[in-house]
């Protein structure tokens, strides 16, 4: 059982990890949220709804209440 690691000897364990891996997730996770904001804004300006096969005389919507 002496060959088995503990958490102190690990080097990412309670806030002991490097300044550069610390600065590096910081820069992953903001370049996630950076492109995540742009397609979310393309989504949000240029989807269409093509899914809508109704027309105004026929909407495909049954608005009635049946009770």
């Amino acid at each position: 059982m002496s060959n088995e690691p503990n958490l102190q000897d690990i080097e990412d364990y309670n806030n002991q990890e490097s300044p550069q891996k610390r600065n590096t997730i910081k820069i992953v996770i903001a370049i996630c949220l950076i492109v995540g904001a742009i397609l979310a804004a393309f989504k949000y300006n240029y989807s269409t709804n093509e899914d809508y096969v109704g027309t105004p005389e026929k909407p495909g919507i049954n608005t009635t209440k049946n009770f």
